[in-house]
């Protein structure tokens, strides 16, 4: 389980393909703290360390998450959020977060308010997924507050640390990013449409 709370940023040095899977070697402060088997959100993605050498770490993702998530679109030298699980006695900082994408979305706009930013997304709603105004989404691993909360789409805005601190900053009309939608929204989903 994760908080949505980004650590660091790491940078991709290597993707390598083998049958269906995709390894990923990414380097990064937090690399050489980590330990195999260990589960870490790679831009909102639940992964398996698969790998720690020389200040980088790999995992690998199978066919079913490249299709699922964003992480088919990465290439060599790009930024991916990352935050390891949460500690059973951490603070917990942000929301609920499963690390288990629910759909990719995409940026629609993005806005600079004099110090901070907004960023509108659309995301298909035919799939069941939705916002409430206040609510919590997560977006490319980071938690953050929905407004504008509308059909299909949504205004998150960013903080000057937030932009500098996660790969907020690449961001820009047409980016697709992964969305993970409040556990708590879908579960009041399934009840109210009966399964």
């Amino acid at each position: 389980m994760f908080t949505g709370i980004v650590e660091t940023t790491g940078k991709v040095e290597k993707i390598e393909k083998s049958g269906t899977n995709y390894t990923f070697t990414i380097e990064s402060a937090i690399s050489p703290e980590l330990k195999i088997d260990q589960s870490v959100s790679h831009n909102g993605v639940c992964l398996t360390v698969v790998g720690v050498a020389d200040g980088a770490h790999q995992v690998t993702a199978i066919h079913e998450t490249m299709e699922k998530t964003s992480l088919g679109l990465l290439g060599e030298g790009d930024l991916v959020n990352l935050e390891r699980c949460m500690l059973a006695n951490g603070r917990f900082d942000g929301h609920i977060v499963q690390g288990h994408v629910d759909q990719v979305g995409v940026c629609i706009s993005r806005t600079e308010e004099d110090g901070s930013w907004l960023f509108d997304f659309k995301y298909d709603d035919a799939l069941g997924n939705v916002t409430v105004e206040k609510g919590s989404i997560c977006v490319n691993g980071v938690s953050l507050t929905c407004f504008n909360s509308r059909k299909g789409e949504f205004t998150v805005a960013i903080i000057p640390y937030t932009f500098e601190h996660t790969n907020f900053k690449n961001i820009d009309k047409g980016t697709k990013v992964n969305l993970e939608f409040d556990i708590l929204g879908k579960y009041i989903q399934r009840i109210l449409k009966g399964y």
